[in-house]
């Protein structure tokens, strides 16, 4: 093993598969891993049942998935690289990038796989605080020196979901000569958007999340042109079948399905939202999720009566957080949760 490197591992949410059996219950509702709860547009489904070439390495270039990507996001095609997931993408980065000993700034709580990363590849992982509406302190431009090498910022949030202020973050990309990395795995749920660019930044997106194909690991990024041929260097040669690609590239040409899907969840956000008010702490969201606070061993008892959410310790967050399902799911949550408490 790598003596400078810390191995932690990432801890996923249960299955409904593995409360089932494990607790003997027939009803479970997984408001635990961010995922859209009507699933990717039919046209997704389509290709699926028609797709042979399982024998067959997928083409490198993923030029027919780029080019749509694209289209959606208007980013320059020849800057797009995708990914495993925005893992992946994020990954490719560190070993792109860090050396032993360089300093990676990450704004806590967040998603705890940052931290994983920067300590895996032997940086020191640089804590930034956030105020109390959980947006990023102004104390991070005394971190960003010399050795500052990353510093990742996610917009919206996880697990709190709330965005940060574009100056800011302007002036964090034009005050280090760091690479910013911006995650913006929910950035469909929010109603803004930071359309920023520049030498040092990196924007990173998924098609885990508002287009529902979290199975297949599609994550994509805009890269600065200089960036590009050290990140193919450094990816792994196919880092998604093209079966994935087929699905994304469906899923792309079916918008209207997934601005229905978002537009769903954001307002039973909002719902879930004014109902969780009432009876415990909850924080505004710009994502497809809320985080709320409540008393200890909550997850335990709400596992117990069929309800997945999410524990936020392993984020350095005292509190829960529980995605934004359909009506039903979510009732379901919010009868458990007034039965415990």
């Amino acid at each position: 093993m790598r003596r400078c490197a810390i191995f932690e591992e990432y801890v996923a949410g249960k299955s409904i598969e593995e409360v089932k059996e494990e607790l003997g219950l027939e009803k479970v509702v997984k408001l635990a891993s961010n995922e859209n709860p009507y699933g990717p547009s039919p046209k997704v489904f389509e290709v699926l049942r028609n797709f042979s070439d399982l024998h067959r390495y997928p083409n490198p270039e993923y030029k027919e998935l780029r080019e749509k990507l694209s289209d959606y996001t208007g980013w320059e095609m020849q800057r797009i690289v995708v990914g495993a997931g925005i893992d992946g993408i994020l990954e490719t980065i560190f070993k792109v990038a860090i050396d032993e000993g360089d300093e990676v700034v990450i704004p806590m709580p967040t998603f705890q796989y940052y931290r994983i990363l920067a300590r895996l590849h032997c940086a020191r992982d640089v804590i930034v605080g956030r105020d109390e509406n959980f947006q990023i302190s102004e104390k991070i431009f005394e971190k960003l020196n010399e050795r500052t090498k990353l510093v990742i910022i996610p917009f919206p949030n996880n697990p709190t979901g709330n965005v940060e202020r574009k100056k800011l973050v302007e002036e964090i990309v034009n005050s280090t000569k760091a690479i910013v990395f911006i995650d913006e795995a929910y950035v469909e749920f929010a109603d803004s958007k930071l359309d920023i660019d520049a030498d040092n930044l990196i924007v990173a997106r998924t098609m885990s999340k508002a287009f529902a194909l979290a199975n297949l690991r599609i994550g994509y990024a805009k890269l600065p042109k200089w960036l590009i041929s050290y990140y193919k260097s450094a990816s792994t040669p196919f880092p998604i079948s093209s079966l994935a690609e087929k699905c994304a590239i469906s899923a792309l040409e079916d918008l209207d399905w997934t601005r229905s899907c978002v537009e769903k969840i954001r307002r039973e956000r909002e719902r879930v939202y004014e109902e969780l008010k009432k009876i415990v702490k909850v924080y505004p969201s710009q994502a497809n999720f809320l985080f709320f606070e409540s008393r200890k061993g909550l997850a335990e008892s709400l596992l117990k009566k069929g309800v997945i959410i999410r524990d936020c310790k392993s984020f350095g967050l005292e509190g829960y957080r529980v995605t934004i399902g359909k009506p039903e799911e979510d009732d379901f949550f919010l009868e458990k949760l007034k039965e415990v408490l």
